[in-house]
């Protein structure tokens, strides 16, 4: 059962939504390598606000994904693409459902 999450708020600095954009759909090949990561979700809510949202068996997947290639990038561009850190917030999933859903899968 999915217990353990992540919730990340990227906004766009004026300019660079595009790019913010394009850098988390690029993140997708890199999430697939994680085996540890059930699920990723990258997101829009509006022209410059997106997140990411993920989810884990165990502690250990969320710190390995934190650890990994996804996260280091974030942290790289983090500067010159958001207008504020992004806020990496720990979470604990209290219910879920997941049906059908292809891993590894873009909407774009």
């Amino acid at each position: 059962m999915l217990k353990k999450g992540l919730f990340v708020k990227l906004v766009a600095k004026p300019g660079k939504e595009a790019e913010v954009e394009a850098f988390l759909n690029s993140g997708l090949a890199l999430v697939n390598e994680e085996p540890l990561t059930v699920t990723w979700y990258a997101v829009k809510f509006d022209d410059s606000t997106f997140a990411i949202f993920d989810t884990f068996d165990s502690d250990e997947g969320r710190d390995a994904h934190l650890n990994g290639k996804v996260a280091a990038a974030l942290m790289a561009n983090a500067a010159e693409l958001l207008l504020e850190g992004p806020k990496i917030e720990k979470i604990d999933i209290l219910a879920a459902k997941s049906a059908g859903a292809k891993a590894g899968s873009s909407v774009a």
